[in-house]
């Protein structure tokens, strides 16, 4: 797991092969002005979800994780907390694995937070369940899913 902000991504970008793509992308495109939803960069390897939510605060926020893709989870606005926890301390399935959806839910409560501001990114590794969503108030954000 990572948190950082966009400022700093291209530390990260030898980590995968379309890590700097992604990070181009958050940089330069106007995700405010975007329509929600999924915009493809490279089909199935590579696409942006855009989203706003309400923060479900702690207490609703579930720890999710995923096989197939990286989670960059990047914080357009609004103020945004996210729990977590190694998939491998997590015992206690909630949602099975929906391997369409690439995504289930743990009912382990998360082990950390964290604080994660506007212009910030978090990555989550197929090995790192988090909890998105776990802080008050409006969020947008952008989550690009990025193929293992």
């Amino acid at each position: 797991m990572i948190l950082d902000t966009i400022e700093q991504a291209a530390r990260y970008a030898a980590l995968h092969p379309l890590f700097e793509r992604a990070f181009h992308y958050l940089r330069v495109t106007d995700l405010a002005a975007l329509e929600l939803g999924r915009h493809e960069l490279d089909g199935d390897r590579l696409y942006v979800l855009l989203a706003r939510d309400e923060g479900r605060t702690r207490l609703g926020a579930k720890l999710e994780a995923h096989r197939r893709y990286i989670d960059i989870q990047y914080l357009i606005a609004g103020d945004e907390e996210m729990g977590w926890r190694s998939t491998a301390e997590c015992s206690k399935i909630d949602t099975p694995y929906n391997d369409g959806r690439d995504f289930l839910l743990f009912a382990d409560p998360p082990v950390s937070w964290l604080a994660v501001p506007p212009r910030s990114l978090t990555i989550f590794w197929p090995g790192d369940a988090h909890a998105p969503l776990a802080g008050s108030g409006p969020v947008h954000k952008a989550v690009v899913k990025v193929a293992v």
